[in-house]
């Protein structure tokens, strides 16, 4: 059984926390904008995207290769992998170029043993410093 004493520490507790969590997001967001004016880093674009099955569930672990528009086929700039959600990103400098996005199937079947083919590669296009959302779908 508590004790007076200590129930009255605990509503106050209580009361404190709730107190922080709803000021404390405030201030550190006001913080974040202050910071975020004074940062000297490159600006960039992000390329986000997901990898889709020829079941249009997402996949794990596919090898998504990036490069310039205007570099060769085979020079790849940026290599990242779907993660368990089928998702991946890549930052890329901001300022208009395009990028050409493929998928390295070498090593990998899909559940029933097929190989598996990228249906096409994907072609997008970066004006300046946004974010761009795409999807590469494999097929049987």
């Amino acid at each position: 059984m508590i004790t007076p004493r200590p129930r009255a520490l605990l509503r106050r507790l209580l009361l404190f926390a709730v107190a922080a969590s709803i000021l404390l997001p405030a201030l550190g967001s006001h913080h974040f904008l202050l910071t975020a004016q004074k940062s000297k880093g490159k600006p960039y674009a992000l390329i986000a995207g997901t990898v889709w099955g020829p079941d249009d569930h997402p996949v794990y672990g596919v090898p998504v290769k990036i490069r310039k528009g205007s570099d060769k086929p085979g020079k790849v700039r940026w290599e990242v992998y779907s993660d368990h959600m089928g998702e991946f990103a890549q930052r890329v400098p901001a300022g208009e170029c395009d990028y050409i996005l493929s998928a390295d199937l070498k090593s990998l079947k899909a559940a029933d043993g097929n190989p598996l083919r990228l249906e096409k590669e994907v072609t997008v296009h970066i004006y300046n410093d946004e974010r761009q959302d795409v999807g590469l779908h494999l097929a049987h």
